[in-house]
This record gives C-alpha cells, sequence and structure tokens, in this order.
C-alpha cells in the first residue's frame, strides 16, 4: 500500500507514519512545507525528521487564507494555484492509493487534487475547533477521523472516533536522552527542586522566550529548567545560551532548539510542571503524562483559545493570557503552582482518562479499510 500523507500537523503524522511503517510493504511519502511559516527562512520539523526515517519528503508552495489581512495575504493567495498544480503533478506521478491528511493549508491543494484523480482521502482533524482548511478538505475526504467526541462539524455520515495519535516513542519507557538532558535531571535531584518545562512547541514561541528570558534569573533559584526554543529568525536560542551562562546557577538552564522524541519521553517522565502554548499536540501529551501546565495561548487565536478551556476544565492546565503576560505574572504563576504541585498532579492524573494512546492504531486501520475498500483486497 502506497500512502502519500500531508498536512501542518506534524507531531500525529509522525505517529501514524511510523506506525504505517511497520509493515514492510507499506510505502510512505509526504508532501509537506519547506519552512516553518511565511516570512521566516527557517526549515520545517518534517523536512528535517523524515528523510532520516526512509520517507520520501517532497516539498509544494501554497499559500493558506487568512482571516485578516497582512503584508503575506496577496503573495499567499497568488500561491494557491501553485499548490493545486504541484499536487496534481505530484499525485499523478506517483500515483499513491489513499492520501491521508492531517489538516491545515498545505493539506487542502492535496486533498482536492486526490479527489479530482479519484484517489481516496482521509482526513485527520486533531483539535476541537475545525479551522477553514479542514472544513473545505472535509467536503472531498471519504472519512474524517476525529480526536474528540466533541467535534461534531463535520458529515457525520463521514466522521470515525479515533483520538489524536501520540508518538509511539513516547509511549514506550526508556532510559535513552541526550548527556545535557540527563545532567539537569540529576541536577534537580541533588538540588531537591522540581524540574520546569517550557515549550512553545515545534516552532517555538518568541513572546515565552523572551519573557522567560527576562525572569529566569528568579526561575533558577526555584527549580532547575529546561527551555526548548525552536530555531526562528529572532535568534531566541542564542540570546537564552548566553543568558543561561550569565546565571549564578547556569547548571539548573538548559536551552534546547528542538528535543529528540527520546529526549521529550524522558523529560515528560520526569518534569514536574510545564509552561506551553496551547497547541492541542502538546496538551494530549502532556495530559497523558499527567504534567500540569500552565498555558499562554497565542493571542487572538481561537483555536489554542478553546483547548485552553478544554484542558483547564478538566483540571489539566492554567491559564495566562499573553495579553497579562510579563516577568511577574509567569514567576508568580510558576511558583504558586509549584507551591500545590501535589494537588495539580493528582488533577491531571485524574484527567488523564481523555486520551486515546491507540490512536495511531486506529487511524491506521481506518487508512487500511478505506484501502481494501477501494481496491478491493
Amino acid at each position: 500500500m502506497k500512502v502519500l500523507v500531508t498536512g501542518t500537523h506534524f507531531t500525529p503524522a509522525q505517529a501514524v507514519i511510523n506506525e504505517l511503517l511497520k509493515d514492510p510493504n507499506n510505502k510512505i511519502l509526504y508532501i509537506g512545507r519547506k519552512f516553518t511559516r511565511e516570512g521566516d527562512k527557517t526549515c520545517s520539523v518534517e523536512s528535517l525528521v523524515l528523510p532520516k526515517l526512509g520517507v520520501k519528503f517532497i516539498p509544494i508552495i501554497t499559500g493558506r487564507l487568512q482571516r485578516s489581512f497582512t503584508i503575506y495575504t496577496i503573495p499567499s493567495l497568488l500561491k494557491m494555484p501553485i499548490g493545486f498544480i504541484q499536487s496534481l503533478w505530484i499525485l499523478a506521478r506517483e500515483k499513491p492509493d489513499i492520501v491521508l491528511s492531517f489538516g491545515g493549508y498545505i493539506g487542502v491543494p492535496v486533498v482536492i487534487s486526490a479527489w479530482f484523480l479519484s484517489i481516496p482521502v482521509i482526513l485527520h482533524e486533531q483539535t476541537l475547533v475545525s479551522s477553514l482548511a479542514n472544513k473545505i478538505s472535509s467536503w472531498f475526504a471519504n472519512k474524517v477521523a476525529v480526536s474528540f467526541p466533541e467535534n461534531m462539524d463535520y458529515p457525520q455520515n463521514k466522521v470515525v472516533l479515533t483520538g489524536n495519535p501520540i508518538r509511539g516513542e513516547l509511549l514506550r519507557n526508556s532510559d535513552h536522552a541526550s548527556p545535557d538532558v540527563k545532567k539537569i535531571i540529576e541536577r534537580a535531584k541533588k538540588d531537591h527542586l522540581s524540574l520546569l518545562f517550557i515549550t512553545g512547541g515545534n516552532q517555538g514561541s518568541h513572546t515565552i522566550n523572551q519573557v522567560a528570558g527576562e525572569c529566569l534569573v528568579n526561575l533558577t533559584k526555584i527549580c532547575c529548567i529546561i527551555h526548548q526554543t525552536g530555531d526562528s529568525k529572532f535568534n531566541d536560542f542564542d540570546k537564552l545560551v548566553k543568558l543561561g551562562s550569565g546565571l549564578e546557577d547556569m547548571d539548573r538552564y538548559l536551552a534546547k532548539k528542538w528535543l529528540d522524541v527520546e529526549d521529550v519521553s524522558f523529560i515528560l517522565r520526569n518534569v514536574d510542571l510545564a509552561v506551553s502554548r496551547a497547541g492541542v499536540n502538546t496538551l494530549q501529551e502532556l495530559t497523558y503524562f499527567s504534567v500540569p501546565t500552565i498555558v499562554i495561548p497565542i493571542k487572538g487565536h481561537y483555536e489554542q483559545l478553546k483547548n485552553a478551556r478544554y484542558f483547564s476544565n478538566l483540571g489539566i492546565t492554567q491559564t495566562l493570557p499573553q495579553t497579562t503576560l510579563n516577568k511577574e505574572k509567569l514567576l508568580k504563576f510558576v511558583t504558586d503552582a509549584l507551591e500545590n504541585i501535589s494537588q495539580l498532579k493528582q488533577q491531571s492524573q485524574n484527567a488523564k482518562g481523555i486520551i486515546i494512546p491507540d490512536a495511531a492504531k486506529r487511524v491506521s486501520l481506518e487508512v487500511w479499510l478505506i484501502y481494501k475498500q477501494f481496491h478491493g483486497v
């Protein structure tokens, strides 16, 4: 079975790709974005990771439908026809048996092109809020796999509940982690301090990075910190490494652009508290490991605001609005959370049941069933 995977939500895509690759008869290729975002020449995580897995990565140029007018709006609209032409050409050349889309603007031209060429399509929806791109894609999809029973935005005759795939490497209890990650976790244990994990997702968050840097001196007095910064035009990683090297307790702070999945797995098994954006993939992984989290949703981002409310109602997260974010607020939220960490961990443990741990297998099964239906296997 030849499966073409696409979309902008790479974390669940990677989990399903790894599941599909367990069958040596399956061949996987991926259509994605070469760069993280418009106006930023940082390479996307998928373009770096997939070739190492033996998956053919094919970049395309396309645009997104934007809800507000920016300097990128017109160029983005002009890129859309290019994305459709490239998608048609790639699909006609590669002849996949099925297309599996993980949503976003990258997936739209691929899904519509697949429909045009009579190639079956499965769309996976990770979030509680359906984006405009996914709503459009769902019109052309044969099946829509959703992560939450609360998501009823799609035709019910197409919907199947699979959950949101968690990377399989995270589910395995492994001691494999890089030496610097192990070292700071050991330092936390030695100094009898809590371990704080700061992350903005794969891309990092410039806003969180800035504020965390401003209160780094005070934070390292009360906890050890692993900080995943991302890599962007703002050079946050270099700035934070420099700040960290000047700390009195410099061994209590570790900045990393990216974290290998084995590092993430080791961190989530040892961390006490997290500070994060409200992306659903990150929040689900933190929930699976019962990690209390301070979430800072992107300002004006409806999807992240709804994610924050949902997980907060379950007792997993506390929300710190970006509109009120500053170094004093962040320090207070972290301090208060660490003072009540036992109670917060119990609340997080109680909410773990919302996660479907075998979601990657469920999505893979749906791929196989659609393939069987259309190809008579």
